[in-house]
């Protein structure tokens, strides 16, 4: 018996995933009932001499950190993959859990034959995308990123339990701030928010938050290139009878040195 074994056996007999910090306490709970002093007030708690217990390290388990739970674990997903086994050992945001690996997928989801898998569509998915990227995140800034309304497709989420109201932003009105759910991590698989694909670069994108400032500033961004445009056309009303009239007085000169000759 040793210690991923005994990970492994608590993960297959919990309902629900388990952290680090619970399997290490349960494996330092297990050894301190085995303790001499819990023993000698117990006798009846003691292991059989032949039990696989007596050949624990008591004191190397009483001292079981996460850390040593997480190797322990790595060390299963090791032996899984030497042996092909249809299971693998996976961190989620609530801890660790036993998954059936997804070459069988086939198979399992003959099990649920009333189930099918729920698909987001793309204006659901930008949506989605944005707030797990940017929040906490207002409608506003969404609206002003996607360019079109987003109150559909953010109740559309909340339906489905992918993003939740986290709070209100300190701007005038107080606009309801949106971020994602447990249940986001769990659907696509990882841990934290951190594990996005590329999410440190794409944090440092600046983008429009939708408040009365970026406003003012497209304003003049459109007040500018319309000033421009206008200083534009009225060179080119400048130039054009100066271009004409240039023509005219060569078209003069060729006249008169054609009377000439």
């Amino acid at each position: 018996m040793d210690l991923p074994s005994i990970l492994e056996s608590l993960l297959v007999a919990s309902e629900s995933p388990l952290p680090s910090s619970e399997l290490a306490r349960l494996v330092r709970a297990r050894a301190a009932e085995f303790s001499e002093d819990s023993i000698t007030e117990n006798p009846e708690n003691a292991p059989a001499p032949d039990s696989p217990e007596r050949v624990l390290d008591l004191e190397t388990l009483s001292k079981t950190s996460e850390n040593e739970v997480k190797d322990g674990l790595l060390g299963l997903n090791k032996i899984y993959n030497t042996s092909g086994r249809s299971f693998v050992v996976s961190e989620r945001s609530k801890g660790w859990k036993i998954y059936t690996r997804s070459d069988y997928a086939g198979f399992v989801k003959l099990l649920f034959p009333g189930r099918k898998p729920e698909r987001l569509s793309p204006p659901a998915m930008e949506t989605l995308a944005i707030i797990a990227y940017r929040q906490p995140v207002t409608k506003s800034a969404l609206e002003a990123v996607r360019g079109v309304s987003c109150d559909g497709m953010l109740q559309k989420l909340l339906d489905r339990e992918l993003i939740k109201i986290s709070g209100r932003a300190d701007l005038p009105g107080r606009p309801l701030l949106y971020a994602t759910t447990e249940l986001f991590l769990e659907h696509f698989g990882i841990a934290d928010i951190e594990e996005l694909p590329n999410i440190g670069e794409l944090r440092k994108v600046e983008l429009p938050d939708g408040t009365e400032e970026d406003s003012e500033n497209e304003k003049n961004e459109q007040t500018t290139s319309t000033e421009e445009a206008e200083t534009q056309l009225a060179l080119s009303a400048v130039e054009k009878p100066v271009e004409e009239a240039g023509k005219i007085s060569e078209a003069v000169v060729d006249s008169e040195f054609s009377k000439e000759e």
